[in-house]
């Protein structure tokens, strides 16, 4: 059985990180997706509320499940027993920030990454993005599942 974890600050979860889940899960027995947090963002989402609306958007993969993320991924992937990591790319910038990222785990703890590469409806999609443009009023339903969608107006107050 292997079983991989899907690291990521998932705010807020966009269809291209549910896309990856939903493929990841197609290749892995078991789907761990681990909502961590980012010293160096801005979340507009606490974690608790990030983990209820993964669940409820991957309620339909009964091999995926949501848990909050603490640590060094690394040392989180032993607490979780995971054997490799899951990683979606975009565009090369992504790929050489995941590559270094990929060596150190690498030269760590012999971890192994997978990368997943982004379909191209999604490759211009991120989080801060999002929330940039949904700051304007603009609709983002495109770009993140329903649930999402809906959350993110109230917090905006639409």
């Amino acid at each position: 059985m292997v079983k991989a974890l899907f690291p990521g600050s998932f705010d807020p979860l966009t269809k291209g990180h549910l896309d990856i889940v939903e493929r990841a899960s197609k290749l892995f027995d078991e789907v761990i997706i681990g909502v961590g947090t980012n010293l160096s963002k801005n979340y507009l989402f606490d974690a608790d509320e990030k983990i209820n609306l993964i669940k409820d958007a991957t309620h339909d993969l009964p091999n995926a499940s949501v848990v909050k993320m603490h640590g060094l991924t690394v040392s989180f992937m032993h607490n979780v027993d995971a054997d490799v990591l899951v990683r979606g790319l975009r565009n090369e910038k992504d790929y050489l920030y995941e590559r270094d990222i990929m060596q150190m785990n690498m030269d760590l703890a012999s971890v192994e990454t997978i990368f997943l590469l982004a379909k191209p409806e999604h490759q211009f999609i991120s989080s801060s993005l999002l929330k940039e443009i949904a700051s304007t009023g603009t609709d983002i339903s495109a770009y993140v599942p329903q649930n999402v969608k809906r959350t993110f107006d109230k917090k905006l107050g639409k």
